[in-house]
């Protein structure tokens, strides 16, 4: 058992030092603070004896640190759905096991983590879930071995248990999907190319592709920072007007996320193109606020929140009991294609009629 001698040797201060962090009775400098901090969080050290003894109990506390309390309850046009909706299926695959969820905010601050966890670890949680509010990696602190952790809809460098949902999988179905009603010119606006999701989706994009024999236009892709203030919705624009002046242009338009398609659906329309009629348009989340209320209602595949929060809940109680150890690191998940009204089933030999309807009217 870590002793406050154990603390300083591994802070590399004294133990005076170290008493002084942990009873708030001595002018201590931010630094020095957070050094003893994270030696007891790498050590396990529990503050008192008594607390020792508790630690050895069972607390029956999951703790949750997430930032969808403080975020709107509104999806990013980068960042996909909120973390809510992880956070409702952590809940719910925890229920069952009789286990408690506290959860902690962030507030949207990334400083807070640290002591955030030093606080569940005060409170005996058996084990702790980190909700990202988009796929990313992250940079925690170093939690004692008898702790487990599990990162939600993120990854670190350290190999910690991961669930994340399978972006390049998803992509290529939907891509799949798109090739068996006969299209065969598909454009893809990607996010941008720093996210994981915009390196892995343009990965399944050409996976999809390659699969069909078609080959690859490098014309027929581009990273859209759409988040961008005050330029991204003019580099939509100028990115969807280029594409179409292609000598063989796209017959469906793939983007991001289903925010950019509602933007998408704006900009044809303010071309005078129909959706789908001379040009389909496809998404991604089935963000169904968006998907199901626009008119035609919109083809996208399923980026599963839910199922990812609830795989990340079993997963912890996988480790806390011991029989987790051996599962494939990161889990991924996927869902499936919904396939509406903003994308018409076509004929391969017809797939440029629209454009030709359209220079015979011009």
């Amino acid at each position: 058992m870590s002793t406050i001698y154990d603390v300083a040797r591994r802070a590399g201060v004294s133990p005076k030092t170290v008493s002084r962090v942990l009873n708030g009775d001595g002018p201590v400098g931010d630094k020095t603070k957070e050094a003893v901090e994270k030696a007891m969080r790498e050590l396990g050290y529990v503050r008192s004896n008594a607390a020792r003894m508790m630690r050895a109990q069972k607390s029956g506390i999951i703790g949750l640190i997430t930032g969808a309390i403080s975020t709107k309850n509104q999806p990013s046009t980068q960042q996909g759905l909120p973390d809510l909706f992880i956070v409702q299926g952590i809940q719910r695959a925890l229920e069952p096991s009789g286990m408690t969820v506290m959860i902690a905010d962030t507030t949207g601050r990334k400083d807070r983590v640290p002591h955030l966890i030093d606080t569940f670890l005060s409170h005996r949680v058996e084990g702790l879930i980190y909700v990202a509010e988009y796929h990313q990696e992250v940079n925690l602190p170093a939690l004692p071995d008898d702790t487990p952790l599990v990162l939600a809809n993120c990854f670190d460098a350290h190999g910690t248990a991961a669930v994340l949902p399978d972006d390049r999988r998803l992509q290529a179905d939907l891509v799949r999907r798109l090739i068996a009603a006969g299209h065969r010119r598909i454009a893809f606006l990607s996010l941008r190319p720093d996210m994981p999701a915009g390196q892995l989706r343009p990965l399944g994009y050409r996976d999809a592709l390659a699969e069909a024999g078609l080959p690859f236009d490098p014309d027929l892709l581009d990273h859209v920072d759409f988040d961008q203030p005050g330029i991204g919705p003019e580099l939509l624009w100028d990115t969807i007007d280029r594409m179409l002046r292609l000598a063989a242009p796209p017959t469906v338009l793939c983007c991001g996320n289903d925010q950019m398609a509602m933007a998408v659906y704006g900009i044809l329309r303010s071309m005078g193109r129909k959706v789908p009629d001379e040009l389909g348009v496809a998404g991604f989340d089935n963000y169904r606020a968006i998907a199901e209320t626009l008119y035609p209602p919109l083809t996208t595949v399923d980026l599963p929140y839910n199922a990812l929060g609830a795989r990340a809940g079993q997963r912890l109680l996988d480790l806390i009991s011991g029989k987790g150890r051996s599962e494939p690191n990161p889990v991924l998940v996927a869902g499936p294609v919904h396939w509406r009204g903003s994308v018409n089933e076509v004929q391969p030999e017809n797939v440029f009629t629209f454009r030709n309807l359209r220079e015979e009217k011009e």
